[in-house]
């Protein structure tokens, strides 16, 4: 008999406002199953052109859609902006093209070109921006910066001028027990920790960059004068932060190696599989 040993479903946690008008579509994936869970974070602005920023995991495309459209019209929406091509980023963004008949898909060639051309999506919905490009919605203007840690190479993330609201996709990730609003539910040791050991596995060529380099890159984002950063695997990032924020950002390059979870957890996450399969039989 073959044991099915997929993890729990995690719980379902609201969208959370951050800003006026902006609010983080929250997930979690872990949550349940191991000592630790990461976010899996997407974001909305509403307006009168609503954004949609990262659409999700395919796995829990419901959840996503039905959060996403708590909050707007999909009729009304007039911008997605994809951050990048991880799937935890571009999941649902067929089933949000499709859903927002009005809305322009805001990605890049090197995303398009990454994704197979997008064959779902035609060209005419899209426009495509580079790193610093700048587009005007909202009655501001809304720019692209790359965040200083990534894992693609066509990571940009998104500056609000308005709110100040930085969107910095995969930078800042960190580990949590549950879903949380925003990182001061976190003590602060182990809030940076998280950071350390997701940076070191985000951006392994860390070590590899040139010093000055790097913390001149780390000083310019910062620069952008942000009130807030969201991300797809953080809490929310609070004006009170976010100086603590980059500074980790700074010292991540030569902190020690974390060790990441290895087959331990594994055992741990088979365990509650079978337990989980034990109780409902």
């Amino acid at each position: 008999m073959t044991v099915e040993t997929n993890p729990p479903c995690p719980p379902h946690y609201p969208p959370v406002q951050i800003a006026p008008d902006t609010f983080v579509i929250q997930a979690t994936q872990g949550e349940g199953a191991g000592p630790v869970a990461v976010h899996l974070n997407a974001m909305v602005i509403r307006g009168p052109e609503p954004i949609i920023v990262d659409t999700g995991v395919p796995g829990l495309r419901e959840r996503y859609l039905g959060d996403m459209w708590s909050l707007v019209d999909p009729d009304d929406v007039r911008w997605v902006f994809l951050s990048h091509d991880d799937v935890d980023h571009y999941g649902n963004i067929g089933a949000v093209m499709e859903a927002c008949p009005n809305a322009t898909l805001l990605t890049s060639w090197f995303q398009w070109e990454r994704l197979g051309n997008l064959p779902e999506i035609a060209p005419n919905r899209m426009r495509w921006l580079e790193t610093e490009s700048k587009f005007e919605a909202n009655g501001r203007t809304y720019v692209t910066m790359r965040p200083p840690l990534f894992d693609s190479p066509t990571t940009r993330g998104l500056f609000d001028t308005a709110t100040g609201v930085f969107w910095a996709s995969d930078c800042f990730a960190t580990m949590v027990p549950h879903a949380l609003a925003d990182v001061s539910d976190l003590p602060e040791e182990s809030w940076i920790e998280g950071c350390y050991a997701q940076a070191q596995q985000l951006s392994p060529w860390l070590t590899m960059t040139d010093p000055a380099s790097y913390h001149a890159e780390v000083d310019r984002v910062a620069r952008l004068g942000m009130t807030t950063i969201a991300s797809c695997h953080s809490p929310t990032i609070g004006a009170g932060h976010i100086d603590r924020a980059f500074q980790m950002l700074h010292d991540v390059r030569t902190a020690p190696p974390i060790p990441v979870p290895g087959q331990e957890l594994l055992d741990q996450i088979i365990a509650a599989g079978e337990l989980a399969l034990a109780v409902t039989s």
